[in-house]
């Protein structure tokens, strides 16, 4: 399985060109700026209009019109994943996002990542897990450690992030492949490519 990752467009979605062939499109997260309506609706449109056999997202903490949102009429191969999967191919996917309501709750936040099942394969969150590609030249870590425990007893093929920007990069650590693909810089600009993944 072929798997392209990409995450942190705000809003830069339609500048991204010659997207290799894949079987399956994950965006991590923080498609929008500034969390409006019109913004994910232009995303949508986009994401929609891909030529993938699967495309999946979740939400980022710029995504805050995500708060609640139900969908109707996505097409059958575009997935919102919100504490939830969705499984192709025989492959587990599981995302678990990153809003406004849960960013800075420690106890709302630990019962979020606990709803990570055992059996994922491919993890998708906004947030890195603690200490991995989660800093830049600041020596800040903007990951979480309670996202680092459940991935710890988890242990996915693939761990799929982004939110760091200019922490892009690619790690092996204990069994898993750890992808920040955010494709922004700190201005917001494009700096980075989509990641191309093989699983399996």
């Amino acid at each position: 399985m072929k798997i392209l990752h990409l995450s942190d467009t705000h809003n830069k979605h339609r500048d991204l060109g010659n997207l290799p062939q894949v079987d399956v499109l994950v965006h991590s997260g923080d498609f929008t700026m500034g969390g409006s309506d019109m913004e994910a609706l232009d995303f949508l449109e986009w994401l929609c209009d891909l030529p993938y056999r699967h495309k999946i997202f979740i939400a980022g903490n710029h995504d805050d019109c995500m708060i609640d949102a139900a969908f109707e009429g996505l097409p059958d191969n575009v997935y919102y994943l919100h504490d939830s999967g969705v499984t192709i191919d025989g492959v587990n996917f599981y995302g678990a996002p990153m809003l406004a309501e849960f960013a800075d709750g420690e106890m709302r936040t630990l019962e979020h990542y606990d709803c990570i099942p055992d059996n994922v394969d491919v993890l998708v969150t906004h947030r890195p897990p603690m200490g991995i590609l989660d800093s830049t030249d600041d020596e800040i870590h903007y990951g979480s450690s309670l996202l680092l425990e459940r991935v710890i007893a988890v242990q996915p093929c693939l761990c799929l992030f982004g939110h760091t920007h200019e922490a892009y990069g690619l790690k092996e650590w204990k069994g898993t492949t750890f992808s920040n693909a955010g494709v922004t810089d700190y201005s917001y600009k494009i700096s980075y490519k989509p990641r191309l993944l093989k699983l399996y």
